[in-house]
């Protein structure tokens, strides 16, 4: 019961946390805040495996204020006395966003620098010179400040974090790290906050921990299915498009939804597909300017728009000439292209707020890829639902996830449903005359076009621009592309078209304002909706019927 849970105000902390955390209107801590803070503030080493949206970033940014504030009653001197270890720059940004909120009546004694951005070396440098007490940063930014001697742990470092543990090895970290322990103290508080336990994870346990509290928090590592619904949908390629037309276009799925993709060309490729029939969405990927990647999910979480493609890609490749190309116009030569960057993460640690659906448009490579796309919605108390495209040759990755979920909790394996692709075969050659207008070309051109309006917004290269007036002049007056031939008979739904069970309840024609003041978040910040329901409470298209069991060969049963 709720009553005999461990409170904040029972765990020792400072009054002026309290009061920050009363205004994020947070009543009570979660489970892992409620067993992992506490320990914290004994001094334990903790190795804490709980899933993605669970708590895990207050769990160890609590006493690790605590402790700063502690430290600073007897020592006034200012000096760097927690490193947190994150793997992407976007999540850099977050948790310094969420120390700053826990600190709001103690700024002047708890100061954080996130050094996990793209700027120079040169410029972070002056902020490290007056020594922040809590420093965010990834391996590889903050290895390079202690080789330049602009940061030194070795005599005041207290506490290190290492947030999302299991990524840092994936996104290429492990010698970054081993090199990083070289210059820290003999002894100093660890935290190793993951949501998954792997050989990763446990060979930095042994590396970092001493004699650990292993906190192993939720036997599942996604919310059961009276949270999140996961639904799984075996379809060939030009069916993912009719069907992500039909769910889009038809409002069949409400609420913020993040669609994912398994690379760059694939996220505008679906884009420009869309922008056929006026369904605007945005792009998120490795190529777009870290600044730019916050702003959306920034936009995103503020209800500008619902929908965002966006990539996880694991295994980054050289940049294209199309981008290199853009880049040229405005960059000096040694940086004439963008690579991809290494530090980019959007299925993991983000954090998107709200989101009602997650749709897997490509399958993931991996079973902790699929947890961790999934993981951004039915996050904290709400609900969401997951829907899953499936090609036959991606079966035996289903049955590696189902295989992972299962081992967990039976209640949290997808659910293999029957799609009636008859009843919305009408949209069929809609769709193909859609995807004949979104050629390689257009893709391309269409990456170009992002990159320059990007350019245009780097504060990176003002200065350059500011030297050479005309190449922005250039830049701005450059024609407009069309990437794909906008259709206008594509905009709208003619009443033929729609599935006789979907008429009075798709509402394709409705308007954006409509539809956002409809769907405008309940003052919980619980965002109702995912896939609409019919006024007796079944799917309108009977295209998800649970057929029962799970599917790991063929196709799934038809209702």
């Amino acid at each position: 019961m709720a009553t005999d849970r461990l409170q904040f105000h029972e765990m020792g902390i400072d009054d002026r946390i309290l009061k920050a955390l009363a205004d994020l209107g947070w009543a009570q801590p979660t489970l892992i805040q409620e067993k992992a803070i506490p320990l914290a503030l004994e001094g334990k080493d903790i190795l804490a495996r709980a899933r993605t949206g669970s708590g895990k970033t207050a769990a160890y940014a609590v006493p690790v204020i605590q402790r700063i504030l502690t430290s600073k009653q007897n020592v006034r001197e200012q000096a760097v006395r927690a490193l947190i270890l994150v793997p992407t720059k976007e999540l850099g940004q977050q948790v310094q966003a969420m120390i700053r909120q826990l600190t709001a009546y103690c700024a002047r004694d708890v100061r954080v620098a996130d050094i996990s951005g793209k700027a120079d070396l040169s410029a972070q440098r002056p902020i490290l010179m007056e020594k922040p007490d809590v420093v965010v940063g990834t391996p590889s930014r903050v290895l390079a400040h202690l080789s330049a001697q602009s940061l030194d742990l070795q005599a005041s470092l207290e506490t290190l974090v290492i947030d999302e543990a299991d990524l840092l090895f994936s996104f290429g970290f492990e010698a970054d790290l081993k090199s990083l322990l070289c210059h820290l103290p003999k002894i100093y508080q660890s935290f190793l906050m993951s949501a998954t336990l792997s050989e990763d994870v446990q060979a930095l346990k042994e590396l970092l921990l001493h004699n650990p509290v292993i906190l192993k928090l939720q036997g599942s590592q996604l919310p059961d299915s009276s949270q999140l619904q996961q639904y799984s949908v075996q379809c060939e390629e030009e069916d993912k498009f009719l069907l992500i037309y039909t769910l889009l276009k038809l409002h069949l799925v409400q609420g913020k939804t993040l669609v994912f993709v398994g690379a760059v060309e694939r996220c505008y490729r679906l884009k420009l597909f869309l922008e056929q029939f006026s369904i605007p969405t945005c792009v998120l990927n490795s190529e777009l300017p870290v600044h730019s990647r916050c702003h959306i999910i920034t936009q995103f979480n503020q209800g500008f728009y619902d929908y965002i493609i966006a990539t996880d890609e694991q295994a980054l490749a050289d940049p294209t000439t199309t981008v290199q190309a853009a880049e040229g116009k405005g960059k000096k030569k040694k940086n004439a292209g963008r690579a991809k960057d290494k530090e980019y993460g959007v299925s993991r640690g983000i954090d998107f707020q709200n989101v009602s659906n997650v749709i897997n448009f490509d399958f993931p490579t991996t079973v902790e890829s699929y947890i961790h796309r999934v993981g951004r919605t039915a996050r904290a108390d709400n609900p969401g639902t997951a829907l899953t495209f499936i090609s036959h040759t991606e079966l035996p990755l289903l049955a590696d996830v189902e295989d992972a979920l299962m081992g967990d909790n039976a209640e949290c394996a997808l659910k293999p449903y029957g799609f009636k692709m008859e009843e919305i075969e009408g949209f069929r050659y809609r769709c193909r005359d859609a995807m004949r207008s979104v050629t390689k070309q257009a893709v391309r051109e269409a990456r170009l076009k992002e990159i320059k309006q990007e350019l245009l917004n780097s504060e990176k290269l003002k200065t350059y621009f500011e030297d050479n007036p005309r190449d922005l002049q250039l830049l701005r007056h450059d024609k407009d592309l069309h990437p794909a031939v906008i259709k206008p008979h594509l905009k709208n739904v003619p009443e033929y078209l729609i599935p006789p069970m979907l008429r009075g309840v798709a509402n394709p024609m409705s308007g954006r304002k409509r539809r956002k003041r409809r769907e405008k978040p309940k003052p919980d910040g619980v965002v109702k909706t995912t896939f609409k329901k019919d006024f007796r409470g079944k799917n309108p298209l009977k295209s998800f019927r649970y057929t029962g069991g799970r599917s790991r060969g063929g196709k799934a049963g038809k209702s």
